[in-house]
């Protein structure tokens, strides 16, 4: 059951003052492999339909304080909905044709490529200051999004991130995710490239027990064999594919901004001055204006059993696994007496997220090499066990521990024994039956 939307709203507080006090988990970058990158997590609460804003609210003469940002009455009216940005990539998702239609260059859009979401962001240059300054920049450069503005504050940080490839191997880089809130109700100006759309989330689509539930194929010989395409062949038959659970989320795409910063198309809605005793208020009206990036196709619905693929957005692997670190700050609030201030908020029941870590993780098309996992895989279960220990209700999550890397470590290290067992068995297999055929063809009596 999805919660409302108004009864997100604090629970985001809960999130943001638990994130705003709590330290994050800081990896430091090995000296062989010094690249770090930063990526911007961005909250905002978008007002009810027909809801009276003072105009004065779109442009705020101070910045407002998250305490007094939780307080506002726009924030707190019934209807208000709580939101979070992801963007979708569509440049360079494409491979030669195999085993479908080729596009308009000679080649097939990539199943599942262009439905993927991520965090605005990128890797750190030499004269970035530090990872805040990173999310900042980057997220300008690649959404025209300034963070910088008193429209925006940064909430915090969250536990930092190892990138890695070769199934865990070998560390490509370390990532640091920072949570910032819109504290304004209008939607900022953006100006994203052709090949990317926006798309602002509801938390309730996150925060439900019953999540709609897609996948995400990925080719593992593309990993261990990236150059060798007769290798890569052989890999795919012998190990076949992995496939990561991925949440399919109903979002509303950014909307076009105008000049004075209020939207065209919001959820909906355009921007209308009324006279309210004696003030100017903004109202919001439905509009049938909506957007449309330039030089962006829609995407064709995919039948199920066909080869084209879907008009849907899915959230999984390492953003799926960022969203699960925000949402487990989520607490279920209640407020000692005396206390009105998301300051004041004491955490009880977490929050029902849709997934656990356990849903990062993928699976193989091969039903034993998922054996084999799970034989060589004792050590990843107890990992995560300590996690969900440490997140139930009434639990302490264990600063101390990196459970995130740790589980990722223990479960690639399961996975890189279980191939090495399968090949194996594999070639045996394979020398067994050429050996019983060719004796049967050769030297049978």
């Amino acid at each position: 059951m999805s919660r409302s939307d108004s009864t997100l709203i604090p629970l985001l507080a809960s999130a943001v003052h638990s994130v705003r006090t709590t330290p994050p988990r800081i990896i430091a970058s090995p000296p062989t492999q010094p690249r770090r990158a930063a990526v911007a997590l961005v909250l905002r609460v978008v007002p009810p339909p027909n809801y009276f804003i003072p105009e004065q609210s779109s442009t705020p003469a101070q910045p407002v304080s998250i305490q007094d940002f939780f307080e506002l009455d726009w924030v707190n009216a019934p209807g208000a909905r709580a939101e979070i940005l992801y963007l979708r990539r569509t440049k360079g998702d494409t491979q030669p044709l195999a085993n479908g239609k080729p596009n308009e260059n000679g080649k097939r859009k990539r199943k599942d490529a262009e439905s993927h979401v991520a965090f605005p962001g990128g890797r750190m240059e030499d004269g970035d200051e530090d990872g805040l300054y990173t999310a900042m920049r980057q997220t300008w450069e690649e959404i025209g999004l300034d963070l910088a503005e008193r429209s925006f504050t940064c909430v915090g940080q969250l536990d930092d991130r190892e990138i890695t490839t070769s199934l865990g191997k070998r560390l490509l880089m370390v990532l640091s995710p920072y949570v910032f809130l819109q504290l304004v109700p209008h939607t900022q100006p953006t100006d994203p490239p052709p090949e990317t759309t926006l798309h602002w989330t509801p938390l309730s689509t996150l925060v439900t027990s019953k999540p709609a539930w897609s996948n995400v194929t990925v080719d593992i010989s593309s990993r261990l064999a990236p150059k060798d395409s007769v290798l890569r062949t052989l890999v795919q038959l012998l190990v076949g594919t992995m496939r990561f659970d991925a949440i399919v989320l109903n979002s509303t795409e950014q909307p076009n901004v105008n000049k004075d910063g209020w939207t065209f198309g919001q959820d909906g809605l355009t921007k209308k001055k009324i006279k309210k005793n004696g003030s100017n208020f903004v109202a919001l009206e439905a509009s049938n204006e909506k957007y449309e990036p330039a030089n962006v196709n829609a995407l064709p619905r995919r039948r199920r059993g066909s080869d084209d693929y879907e008009d849907e957005l899915r959230l999984w692997g390492l953003t799926l696994g960022m969203t699960m670190d925000l949402m487990s700050h989520m607490k279920m609030p209640f407020q000692p007496s005396g206390m009105s201030s998301p300051g004041g908020l004491v955490g009880s029941e977490i929050a029902p997220m849709a997934t656990s870590m356990t849903s990062v993780f993928p699976r193989f098309s091969y039903p034993d090499v998922n054996f084999w996992i799970w034989v060589f895989g004792k050590r990843y279960r107890q990992i995560i066990h300590g996690w969900e220990e440490s997140m139930s209700a009434g639990g302490t999550n264990d600063r101390r521990i990196n459970w995130t890397g740790s589980a990722l470590q223990a479960f690639y290290a399961a996975v890189r024994k279980a191939l090495v067992v399968v090949i194996v068995l594999r070639a045996l297999g394979i020398l067994t039956v050429l050996g019983i055929s060719g004796w049967w063809l050769f030297y049978r009596p």
